[in-house]
């Protein structure tokens, strides 16, 4: 079982709101990046656009898959964010479990984006809305490393 599959519990689901499986042999070998943001968070507004640029011209070339996890207060308005974005999403409904991921991941704030080696499951890097912002935009030293 893919380290990422068992992180995410399989409420994974594409842009045709179908279940996906991460165990799925397109997804070996993947570097994934969760992505914690909010419709209503400013910052998070900043850097989705930057975030989908940077998905669009490297995500096939760098084996590289997101994973939207939602801090939206309603569905409506997780509906409406996600539109604005080309990759999977985890279940809004599963607020539980992302309130757990998000504590196992330690993650404080949004936007935040978390890769997360797909096999293993283990975390390669905390910081990467730092490294797309503003670090290394063209992602040379893709998948960044937190400790370096």
């Amino acid at each position: 079982m893919a380290g990422i599959h068992k992180l995410l519990n399989g409420h994974v689901y594409n842009k045709a709101n179908k279940k996906v499986d991460l165990n799925d042999e397109e997804y070996e070998g993947m570097v994934f990046g969760l992505y914690f943001s909010a419709h209503w968070c400013g910052p998070c507004g900043e850097f989705t656009p930057k975030l989908v640029k940077f998905y669009n011209a490297y995500a096939e070339k760098k084996k590289f898959e997101i994973i939207f996890v939602s801090s939206d207060e309603d569905e409506e308005s997780f509906k409406e964010y996600y539109e604005e974005m080309p990759w999977l999403t985890f279940d809004f409904k599963q607020k539980n479990k992302r309130e757990k991921l998000e504590e196992k991941l330690e993650v404080d704030g949004i936007p935040t984006l978390v890769l997360i080696d797909g096999d293993s499951g283990e975390v390669i890097c905390t910081d990467a809305t730092q490294k797309i912002s503003e670090e290394d935009p063209k992602g040379k030293d893709f998948p960044w490393n937190s400790d370096e």
